[in-house]
């Protein structure tokens, strides 16, 4: 009986040891700039993109999804504001690819196949790059959609650099980037997003169901 109790224990806690090793090994500046200067050495968009979105964490940015009148092309919300959404946009745009011009044009010829959730009439360059549900429209057509099993997300698909949405426990859509771990760590599968605190970087891709996989690479 204490061998199954034994047995049991180890079963059940098995989905906290990544936040216990996490909490034993803090994200720190450093340890940003080390997997920064690592991701150099790769030479694919992937790489780039885990790279420029890890920079994203040095950031310090408020949690705002508030509607914002900005400039086309190249418009963004205040750089001290921002959502998860934010957080991939300003990555791509980081290597020279522009989601709000790349999806409103996309939108401007195929409106009625996105998402109509909003009861917005006609494309906006303010906002429709700030759902997630339009930049998951946009990279099913664009770039590489993964299947997502019904056991959830499968690890052997995921590459850093890919784009990754979950649902969350509150019913909201929320994405965010693939990126390595830390240091002896890099071979795991992190993510940089933006939660509610700013752009994190965080061992959190399972903690939630993902919904989407996607690659894009402009």
């Amino acid at each position: 009986m204490v061998l199954l109790v034994i047995v049991g224990v180890g079963y059940v806690s098995r989905p906290f040891v990544g936040k216990i090793l996490a909490q034993a090994q803090p994200v720190t500046d450093l340890k940003v700039e080390k997997t920064v200067a690592w991701l150099d050495i790769g030479d694919t968009f992937g790489h780039a993109l885990a790279k420029v979105a890890l920079e994203r964490t040095h950031q310090e940015v408020q949690y705002d999804a508030a509607y914002f009148k900005i400039d086309y092309p190249g418009g963004d919300v205040p750089g001290n504001r921002g959502t998860n959404t934010d957080v991939i946009v300003r990555s791509y745009r980081a290597l020279g690819i522009d989601l709000q011009q790349l999806v409103h044009e996309d939108m401007k010829k195929n409106f009625r196949i996105y998402p109509q959730l909003w009861g917005a009439q006609k494309p906006d360059t303010n906002i429709d790059h700030r759902r997630v549900e339009n930049l998951q429209r946009f990279f099913t057509r664009h770039g590489s959609e993964f299947e997502i099993p019904v056991e959830g997300v499968n690890m052997h698909d995921v590459a850093w650099g890919d784009v990754v949405v979950w649902l969350l426990p509150n019913g909201d859509s929320h994405i965010g980037i693939v990126v390595p771990g830390p240091e002896d760590r890099r071979n795991e599968m992190w993510v940089v997003h933006n939660n509610g605190e700013g752009p994190k970087w965080e061992d959190v891709l399972l903690e939630y169901q993902v919904i989407g996989h996607y690659r894009y690479d402009g």
